[in-house]
């Protein structure tokens, strides 16, 4: 079943960076948000950019959290 679905904006305004950025990263892959693209549009699941921010938890700057 598929999640909820947010527009870059609404990504960008959680992630705290701009619609420029989220383009850059879809583009150069440099970071692994996955998204979806429909003709132009592309939008984003509510899951897939929890699981990105998961991703990049950290205890301090040298460690990753232990996910489990």
């Amino acid at each position: 079943m598929m999640n909820k679905l947010l527009s870059p904006q609404e990504v960008s305004d959680l992630l705290g960076v701009t619609i420029g950025t989220l383009a850059v990263w879809r583009s150069t892959g440099r970071y692994s948000l996955k998204y979806i693209k429909v003709g132009r549009l592309i939008m984003y699941g509510i899951d897939d950019v929890e699981h990105f921010l998961l991703q990049r938890k950290h205890e301090h700057t040298s460690l990753p959290c232990n996910q489990q």
